[in-house]
């Protein structure tokens, strides 16, 4: 199937992929009364009275804002925020056939961090979360950053965090398999941009000690003036062997190479400098840093890509709905990173050891017991760490 072509054609079938739907019945006078006026004032007050009732008397407490401002738009670039809507609804069609989780898209004209920032502070009473999307490094550090200090509801930004709790899923497995431990392996990243540093950030609180960081100019050393603050931040605790040179240089002896850049900027000779038993995440949609048959060829022990034509596709999809459903379920005020922890594993755990192998590291993106599986350690790591405010 030509997936383009067919997908144009099904859009215009489809003229949007969500929508919204009455939940009360509204046939007779009572039904109006008591879902609209004269009878909606009395929750109104209450609501008026304690704020917080907005989660038991609306439909708030399974809602999700799904943000962006088009400017990273699926491997397309900055294209617009009406260019980044059939994405969006996507999105919340996946939150709501996995998760059961309401999710609106919010496309923002404008590029403003301040104004982003506000706009989504504005509308968030009524939201029980934010899910941000398709933001553009480095501004998306500082949109995100902020709203999680001064919302007291669950902020997510599933570029940097749900491909970060992903790989790591798919890298306990591969490990596993490599007979290898986190604590020994050398781990090279290759796109210092928002997904990449918050692998790396992950990573490290997974138990992984070694990692080097590559961009466009090479490998990422510290006191490098030409770097973001993002990058100068990740730059201090990376690159421990102070190595210089480029991605090629980097890759030599590594145990894993995490790519989150763009199409075809590994070589087979690059795979074939690397340690014993290999692993390659390719991330980088539509094409992949390198063939998965080439890299294979090169040597790869195990290979994941972010694409659904090859095996072990290392997908967004297994984070966010199981991941909004357990927060929303525990009425949590932010996504920590004991949270984040707990969803990783539980993906990991959802492929039974006797079913491990080189082409299956991870549970398929439509295994609805894998979305219950996170949700349920979602929500149990936010009891145990305070992030909920619903008493265990």
């Amino acid at each position: 199937m030509d997936y383009r072509k067919e997908s144009l054609k099904k859009h215009a079938e489809w003229r949007g992929k969500i929508e919204t739907k009455v939940r009360v019945p509204v046939e007779s006078r009572d039904d109006l009364s008591l879902a609209y006026t004269p009878g909606v004032a009395q929750p109104c007050l209450a609501i008026q009275a304690d704020p917080d009732k907005s989660f038991e008397l609306t439909r708030r407490w399974n809602t999700v804002a799904v943000i962006t401002d088009g400017t990273a738009i699926l491997g397309l670039g900055d294209i617009g925020p009406e260019a980044g809507m059939p994405v969006m609804e996507g999105k919340c069609a996946l939150f709501k056939a996995f998760g059961d989780v309401d999710a609106f898209p919010i496309c923002i004209r404008s590029k403003d961090p301040e104004e982003i920032i506000k706009t989504v502070k504005l509308i968030s009473g009524s939201f029980g979360g934010i899910n941000l999307e398709d933001i553009s490094a480095p501004r998306c550090f500082e949109v995100e950053t902020r709203l999680k200090a001064e919302l007291d509801i669950p902020v997510f930004h599933d570029d940097q965090h749900g491909t970060a709790i992903v790989t790591a899923a798919a890298l306990r497995n591969a490990l596993k398999l490599a007979g290898k431990h986190e604590e020994d392996i050398k781990v090279v990243i290759n796109g210092p941009g928002a997904a990449g540093i918050a692998i790396a950030k992950f990573l490290f609180a997974y138990g992984v000690k070694n990692i080097t960081m590559c961009g466009l100019n090479g490998i990422l050393c510290e006191g490098d003036e030409s770097l973001n603050p993002a990058q100068k931040e990740i730059a201090k605790v990376t690159n421990l062997q102070h190595e210089k040179g480029k991605l090629a240089d980097a890759m030599k002896g590594a145990d894993v190479l995490i790519g989150v850049s763009g199409p075809n900027c590994i070589t087979g000779e690059m795979v074939a400098s690397m340690a014993e038993k290999s692993v390659l995440f390719t991330l980088a949609n539509p094409v992949p840093e390198i063939d998965p048959a080439l890299a294979k060829e090169a040597g790869a022990y195990i290979i994941g890509t972010g694409s659904s034509q090859y095996p072990n596709q290392i997908n967004n999809v297994l984070v966010f709905p199981g991941l909004f459903r357990g927060a929303l379920d525990v009425r949590a005020r932010t996504v920590n990173t004991e949270m984040m922890l707990a969803a990783s594993r539980a993906i990991a755990d959802c492929v039974p050891e006797d079913k491990l192998s080189c082409e299956n590291i991870l549970p398929e993106a439509w295994n609805r017991a894998a979305h219950e599986a996170v949700a349920a350690a979602v929500a149990e790591a936010a009891i145990k760490t305070g992030a909920s405010k619903i008493e265990e």
